[in-house]
């Protein structure tokens, strides 16, 4: 029992086996500080400055104050129905979530242009069992807000300062 207990661990080790988003704590930014500017404080907005806090990225008070700013223009959600059952009941949603962004430093120099992030999950539904879907429902949508977070830091680790444009 030991053995095969040992012989999983290893073989799950040397696969290169990670949780999802582990691998992404290695990444590094070329910036120290950041503002989020947003309509609201959407939950999307709340798993981002979460995100940016772990990155040990300085989540700055004013855009004044910060080496970028993070310009979250919109955000939507919608859900739709995707398929009906035999009773002409819903049996399936598709949730949809659309964040357009743009990333400048203090002298509104663009380091990301205005860009969009769209995420679509599908899900099954059962009227029948109302309590389990409106949790399922829950869930998928932190889903989707944590994969959009994740998604802008990804982004944001990517970005160099813009270069001057060279004159002739």
């Amino acid at each position: 029992m030991r053995i095969a207990l040992l012989a999983i661990t290893l073989l799950l080790s040397s696969c290169g086996f990670e949780l999802r988003g582990h691998g992404l704590k290695k990444i590094s930014f070329s910036f120290h500080s950041i503002y989020v500017r947003a309509p609201s404080e959407s939950p999307m907005v709340t798993a981002l400055k979460q995100k940016i806090k772990a990155y040990k990225l300085e989540l700055a008070p004013s855009s004044d104050k910060a080496d970028l700013t993070l310009d979250l223009a919109s955000e939507s959600m919608a859900k739709q129905i995707v398929a009906l059952n035999s009773s002409g009941q819903v049996s399936e949603y598709e949730a949809q979530y659309h964040v357009s962004f743009r990333v400048y430093d203090r002298q509104q120099q663009d380091w990301i242009p205005a860009s969009d992030i769209s995420l679509i999950r599908d899900y099954n539904y059962d009227n029948s069992q109302l309590l389990a879907m409106t949790q399922q429902e829950q869930m998928i949508y932190q889903d989707i807000y944590q994969d959009a977070a994740q998604q802008l830091m990804f982004r944001l680790s990517l970005v160099k300062p813009p270069q001057p444009d060279s004159q002739n």
